[in-house]
């Protein structure tokens, strides 16, 4: 008997390591990467990580259609690749395409634009106002206080 016929064939491992990549991609950028401007903005950490998890799933499929003495699970492979494909394109739609079509926010003030007087809690309960922020702060010599605001925009 041949040393080859007594092995067991097996599925490669680019194709355990290419799952990983192409699972963890979307997570990743939900949990870590979403809370960076520069992930979060173009995607690229993530986009990344699919394609070196969808060129791992391609490489499986060939390694178990070329070494078929070796390698098993051709239909395995050739399915956790069109899968791998899939999730990548829709993440790389929907980040790169869909965010595009939300809406336009009309309301928002315009960078350099003066904001809208408005009244807010602050951390002990009392209500203040943007124009006593911006008055002359206690004990600063008459100079005027600052404020800075930060908008963020959702879409549900």
């Amino acid at each position: 008997m041949k040393e080859s016929e007594t092995k067991k064939r097996r599925i490669p491992r680019a194709l355990w390591l290419g799952l990983l990549l192409v699972v963890a991609a979307p997570v990743l950028f939900l949990l870590v990467f979403i809370d960076f401007p520069v992930t979060r903005d173009v995607p690229w950490a993530t986009l990344l990580m699919f394609a070196l998890g969808i060129g791992l799933l391609a490489l499986s499929v060939s390694k178990a259609y070329r070494d078929t003495a070796i390698y098993r699970g051709k239909v395995f492979t050739a399915i956790a690749l069109a899968l791998g494909v899939g999730l990548g394109g829709i993440f790389a739609y929907g980040t790169l395409v869909g965010t595009r079509k939300l809406p336009a926010s009309g309301g928002a003030p315009r960078a350099g634009q003066p904001a809208p007087d408005f009244t807010l809690l602050d951390q002990d309960g009392r209500s203040v106002t943007l124009a006593e922020m911006l008055a002359a702060a206690p004990g600063s010599a008459g100079r005027p206080g600052g404020v800075v605001l930060v908008f963020f925009r959702g879409h549900w």
